[in-house]
């Protein structure tokens, strides 16, 4: 039977000391057909290990579901990283962060106000506890005791950052262990003494989480910990991008100066990202220190392998770090060949107002209601009001969270931003319908506003008199049929794309490979390939692709589905041969 333990300032591998080299994928951002080629990448790269959160709400979208099957495999995930002969690292949280939807929280969690996120309340240890006894029932058969690769399980995630329970972390301790985990648990926390102290019990190793300074930072985590072994359990080797702000770059050769001190101190690492994949769908999280900043589809994170899962020169920089310390593989990872540029019309249309009433139920109220109330966690919900007006009127809304188009009678009228802090809107006179399509742009990640419900808040004023019977229609775009019966039926033959309108097209591959979908000549919307939806693009930038994964494709006959928002001048889709992040300036 395989050991893994701490003795001393070392780890040790059946008795003998070992340095964990370890890079994060998260199974959650890469299609499942492509894990292999991303774990065996590592491996080529000279790591040793793998690391991944755990996001609660990409398991259980409500309280009563459960999901560990296709993208959401865990088991299968860790049995691939067994399979090329590496060792694993599981994170939990129950928060984790990551710049994903409400930092891997659920939600459903927060519809009972009462509810004491990340502390010892009982209904949230209650509601954690079915979530860790569901997750680690996964990991702890996987462990290495077990011949499984797993070897370290974290507890919690930078709580150091948030708060200081001691005896909320002890009860997720014993909830670990209860669970079966026998391998070493640890915590992270950047390394300041108050966070460190904080976010982390005698009984469990404390790691840093950093990608600058390494062996002062390394001094601080030693400081707080006499003994054990030193770890960066976060190298952060590149960050991540906001909708509105710079593609952001850090230089290889300084990422791999800061690796090598970090390793020459003798302190194992968990590359922070390996390999960042994508915010598929609607699980970017968001940002928010009095702007809110939602993050973008792409997560490449300026990592070593990229997007696409292809080495980028800081892979070959840290290849060269880590072989002076242990073989590397003779092996080099594939070269890929470029697909070709090429254009599918999208030659049907039918707007969104048309196919809204089969993509939900309608539901009636006095005041406004939000989209968390009416168990909608994501995506979009339509808000109607009748008006009778005779003059221009303002409409003011208390919170608009997070992007309001406004309409009377489907004809737009303006937008009510977040980002911009608006508020109000003039509404023209005359008599009609007043609708508000509202789009959750990602749930905050980080911070005081984990957690709040999204859509609009209230109170819905006219010229501040207060408007009651809101009608709001939550809709449900997991399933396209409704979309794809009215494009079957007769749609329109678009020149143009005018939103909000879904628009479709179909092509044939000669050779099924990756391909990059061109958005820069369209507005903001979201896009699906064959029912796969690859996210959200937005005229915005810096982004200026969506990655589209070759296990989604055909050879035969492909669907591309668009949901205009704004506008596109042409109505085609472009696919190119490279990814484009936006311009590089960090």
């Amino acid at each position: 039977m395989d050991t893994f333990e701490i003795e001393g300032d070392d780890f040790v591998l059946n008795g003998r000391p070992f340095q964990v080299l370890s890079g994060a994928i998260h199974y959650f951002r890469v299609h499942p057909d492509q894990w292999a080629d991303r774990i065996h990448k590592a491996r080529l790269m000279g790591l040793n290990t793998i690391e991944t959160y755990v996001p609660w709400n990409f398991h259980a979208a409500t309280p009563d579901s459960w999901t560990d099957s296709g993208h959401a495999d865990l088991d299968r995930f860790l049995r691939l990283i067994q399979a090329e002969g590496m060792y694993a690292i599981v994170r939990p949280g129950p928060y984790i962060c990551a710049e994903w939807d409400n930092g891997g929280l659920p939600a459903w969690l927060f519809a009972n106000p009462t509810v004491g996120i990340r502390r010892d309340e009982p209904q949230f240890i209650a509601a954690v506890t079915t979530y860790l006894n569901r997750v680690l029932g996964i990991v702890a058969p996987l462990q290495i005791g077990n011949g499984g690769p797993v070897i370290l399980v974290q507890v919690e995630n930078e709580y150091g950052a948030y708060g200081d329970d001691a005896s909320y972390l002890r009860r997720l301790t014993d909830i670990t262990r209860s669970a079966g985990i026998t391998v070493p648990l640890t915590t992270v926390d950047q390394p300041q003494d108050d966070m460190l102290v904080n976010g982390s019990l005698p009984e469990l190793l404390k790691t840093g989480s950093f990608g600058s300074r390494a062996v002062e930072r390394l001094e601080t985590l030693r400081r707080n910990q006499p003994t054990g072994p030193l770890m960066c359990s976060e190298f952060w080797d590149g960050w991540f991008d906001h909708w509105g702000a710079h593609h952001h770059t850090t230089s290889a050769e300084e990422s791999a100066a800061e690796l090598d001190a970090l390793l020459s101190a003798g302190a194992s690492v968990n590359i922070y990202m390996f390999h960042g994949g994508t915010n598929f769908g609607f699980t970017n999280g968001a940002n928010d220190k009095g702007v809110y900043q939602p993050i973008v589809t792409s997560y490449d994170y300026d990592a070593p392998l990229d997007e696409a899962g292809e080495p980028t020169a800081k892979y070959w920089a840290f290849r060269e770090v880590l072989a002076r310390r242990s073989a590397v593989p003779v092996e080099l990872p594939a070269v890929r060949v470029p697909a070709p540029t090429f254009s599918v019309a999208l030659d049907s249309a039918v707007g969104l107002f048309s196919v809204a009433d089969r993509l939900g139920t309608w539901s009636w109220s006095d005041g406004l209601r939000s989209m968390d109330e009416l168990g909608q966690y994501g995506g979009f919900a339509l808000y109607s009001h009748e008006i009778d007006l005779d003059r221009t009127a303002v409409l003011e809304i208390g919170e608009v969270r997070d992007r309001a188009y406004v309409f009377v009678d489907d004809s737009p009228i303006g937008v009510l931003a977040r980002d911009h802090h608006d508020r109000s809107i003039s509404v023209p006179a005359g008599r009609g319908t007043l609708s508000l399509l509202v789009e959750d742009q990602g749930r905050v990640d980080y911070g005081g506003r984990i957690g709040e419900p999204k859509g609009l808040i209230g109170p819905a004023l006219l010229d501040g008199g207060a408007l009651q019977r809101w009608g709001v229609l939550p809709l449900d775009l997991r399933s396209l049929a409704p979309v794809a019966a009215a494009l079957d039926a007769g749609a329109d033959h678009p020149r143009s794309l005018s939103g909000p309108v879904f628009a479709r097209g179909h092509f044939s591959l000669a050779t099924v490979h990756d391909l990059f979908l061109d958005t820069s000549s369209w507005g903001k919307g979201v896009v699906w390939v064959n029912g796969f939806c690859l996210g959200r693009y937005w005229s915005r930038g810096p982004q200026r692709t969506l990655y589209v994964p070759g296990p989604v494709l055909n050879p035969v006959l492909n669907e591309i589905l668009v949901l205009e928002l704004e506008s596109a001048a042409g109505a085609e889709a472009r696919f190119v041969a490279e990814a484009n992040l936006g311009h590089t300036d960090f």
